[in-house]
């Protein structure tokens, strides 16, 4: 059994690549399962961090220049190795900022591909087949390397692989329509080479993926044809000399024009593969998907439509895969089961003797389910402690199905009442997680059927648990806004990790649509605003000691109204009045202080209309106003928006409605009033600035042993 789940877009892809092209040349395991290395078909290699989907280092070749294989991170240094123009070895570290600076060896051949290994040093694979590891090659740079290839043999796929603390190396060729492949031992230093044969004229592999397992590496290849195959090749072969290398067809895919020109094959866990570019079946027609397979069964397991078309590449790392489609780079976390007919059935024998009832884990944001059954299959031993969960988690089981039954066509009042005793018992575990999912479709399945039942109550109780997110009931949130519904909305934005931003903007949209007196019986929760202002109070002046008027002297360009003798220079002395009611300003808190990605934010900020733009930047505006001047709202605890998130808002706004605003009358005070306000900013940072190197020196110096409870001591900076 296997899943494929809600992807996203780490990168876009360079502008100017073809149809046969995608501007990648690879993607290498980073430092750690959430970083990547991804080599751009041209002149940069990026550094990413998957789960905040920005890159944390960014290196590029100088004009005329080219990074020619994918770059890899040296396990045992922590530095990047790259190859530029085929022939120089670049080497550099996290800290080193311009490429041309950082080390570089010219070689005497050619380079294909470099492999890093976790405890070893990386190899280097030459374009005529021959390898070395790279301390060898820097020890002696301009050394001669064999030429292991006959003419016009060309490598096309390589892999590396550690077995017993030894690197092994291998690499398939292509010659005149005949393939080859080779096995390279480095200790001792042994090439074995297999042919594979041909499946007829116009049929070629185009994906090969391998593991090693048990002292022997399990190849498959994927012809062009939709065949994938079946190749074991043993790490000790008896016979010497090229030997033929016997293939079993594994699988044979729904190609509907019987040709595949751009696929890419890569092995996953407990039996499956993924494969990009082949369609699950021949009813798809042109359309390009990336599937997940089964190949024990050989049946489809999960796919997923791609747009913009792919490019036949695909990389699996750390329970994601990596592929290239249209403009983007996406990844798309997946996960596989032991694959058999039992578990398919749901009927998997249990390895314990205790009959559990078997149930999917699903994501704990608060804790980690997980660590105490990794401990014991680590151990061998099952404490008495997991012994008590096992039978809690049965009877757990099977309070979630009768509940699920008992709910199921009573009233609103009824619900309740099941429910209460379920609530109240709050365990940590995943099975208790897992209930309460299915307990909130099974209430919102109803809720959408039947408009007369809408259980507020039990819906917000649920929420505040803290145990549900989007992706476990995605139409939760949703069905609150359309209910009118806001003190639900809040506790979804308060207690969701995981909102879409399309969601997000639509609670936006919601929150500034609605009036303040349709709120005044809405019960909201106010912490974080009970200490500002109403609407139609004013703000003036300036607490806790702040004064713009220092950071900015002069005032903005644009005359707005004529001059007054009591005019502030500085647009937070101003006098500001509240737009919003206190509870509409709960709500758009809630949506300030949400998570997003920039990226995916902007477009749906466009649907908002110039009014609630204006009215939102003119919230934001007084907000930060009342965030500078009051200390009271910096109090832990509180959960007021910060100074960040108040600024990347404004910030995205403008972004997404800049044009509109310029030819809004009603909006032209507004802007000039947040240039003056950015004006204010860079002042306040260079000011800032100019103490840095002081800060800086005074972190340098060591601080002397103290005597007594008081001492004067004399620092000299200069």
């Amino acid at each position: 059994m296997a899943e494929l789940y809600e992807g996203f877009t780490l990168c876009g892809l360079a502008a100017g690549q073809s149809r046969e092209n995608s501007g990648l040349l690879g993607i290498e395991p980073g430092r750690d399962t959430d970083h990547v290395i991804v080599t751009g078909a041209g002149r940069t290699v990026t550094v990413y961090k998957v789960s905040d989907q920005k890159p944390l280092g960014s290196w590029a070749a100088k004009q005329g220049q080219a990074v020619t294989c994918p770059a890899v991170l040296h396990g045992q240094t922590g530095e990047y190795v790259a190859v530029q123009d085929s022939k120089v070895l670049r080497i550099w570290r996290d800290e080193d900022i311009n490429f041309e600076k950082v080390f570089k060896a010219t070689l005497s051949a050619a380079v294909s591909r470099i492999h890093a290994l976790p405890s070893s040093e990386p190899l280097v694979l030459f374009q005529r087949g021959a390898v070395r590891q790279l301390d060898a090659l820097l020890a002696a740079p301009q050394q001669a390397v064999e030429e292991v290839l006959s003419e016009e043999e060309v490598i096309r796929w390589s892999s590396c692989f550690l077995e017993a603390e030894q690197p092994l190396l291998l690499f398939s060729t292509e010659k005149s329509g005949e393939c080859f492949l080779y096995l390279q031992k480095l200790s001792p230093n042994v090439l074995h080479k297999y042919n594979i044969g041909s499946e007829g004229k116009g049929v070629c592999p185009i994906g090969f993926t391998a593991t090693l397992e048990n002292k022997c590496i399990t190849l498959m290849c994927l012809y062009s044809n939709g065949c994938v195959y079946k190749l074991l090749v043993s790490l000790h072969p008896s016979a010497e000399g090229e030997q033929h290398l016997p293939k079993s067809l594994l699988m044979k895919l729904p190609v509907s024009e019987g040709v595949l020109h751009r696929a890419a094959i890569a092995c996953l866990e407990e039996g499956h593969i993924a494969i990009v570019g082949a369609p699950p079946s021949a009813s798809t027609g042109d359309r390009d998907f990336l599937c997940i397979w089964n190949t024990n069964f050989q049946t489809l397991q999960a796919s997923k439509e791609l747009a913009g078309g792919t490019y036949g590449q695909l990389w699996c790392n750390a329970g994601k895969l990596y592929v290239t489609h249209g403009k983007v780079l996406t990844v798309l976390p997946y996960r596989c089961e032991k694959s058999s007919l039992a578990a398919a059935l749901g009927k998997l024998k249990q390895t314990s003797t205790q009959e559990v009832t078997s149930s999917p884990s699903v994501l704990n944001w608060n804790s980690f389910p997980h660590e105490e059954a990794a401990l014991e299959q680590k151990t061998g031993m099952r404490t008495r402690r997991s012994k008590l969960n096992l039978k809690s988690q049965a009877t757990l089981a099977t309070s979630i199905t009768q509940v699920l039954e008992d709910i199921k066509g009573v009233s609103r009042e009824e619900v309740e009442e099941v429910l209460e005793p379920f609530l109240s018992c709050t365990p940590v575990s995943p099975q208790f997680q897992l209930g309460l999912a299915h307990i909130a479709v099974e209430l919102l399945k109803r809720s959408q059927a039947d408009p007369g039942f809408y259980p507020q109550s039990v819906l917000a109780r649920l929420a505040q648990t803290g145990r549900l997110s989007h992706s476990s009931c995605p139409g939760f949130l949703m069905l609150a806004l359309e209910k009118r519904d806001y003190f639900l909305a809040q506790l979804c934005l308060q207690h969701f990790p995981d909102i879409p931003e399309p969601v997000t903007c639509a609670c936006l949209k919601a929150f500034l649509s609605v009036a303040d007196a349709d709120l005044v019986r809405v019960s909201v929760d106010l912490e974080g605003v009970s200490l500002m202002d109403g609407p139609g109070q004013s703000l003036e002046g300036v607490q806790n000691g702040f004064s713009p008027v220092l950071l900015e002297e002069d005032s903005c360009d644009v005359q707005l109204t004529p001059p007054k003798l009591d005019q502030s220079s500085s647009w937070t002395d101003v006098s500001l009045t509240c737009p919003v009611g206190l509870k509409k300003s709960a709500l758009l808190n809630e949506i300030i202080q949400s998570s997003y990605s920039e990226s995916f934010l902007l477009p749906h900020l466009k649907d908002l209309s110039a009014q609630q733009v204006i009215l939102f930047l003119q919230y934001l505006q007084y907000l930060y106003v009342r965030s500078s001047g009051d200390v009271y709202t910096q109090l832990p605890g509180l959960r007021a928006p910060t100074m960040t998130q108040i600024m990347d808002w404004v910030s995205l706004l403008l972004d997404a409605h800049f044009a509109v605003l310029v030819m809004a009358p009603e909006a032209k005070e507004l802007l000039a009033q947040l240039h003056r306000f950015v004006r204010s900013q860079v002042r306040l940072y260079s000011e800032l600035g100019k103490i840095q190197g002081t800060l800086q020196e005074l972190s340098k110096i060591n601080k002397a042993q103290e005597i007594g409870l008081y001492s004067i001591e004399v620092i000299e900076l200069f």
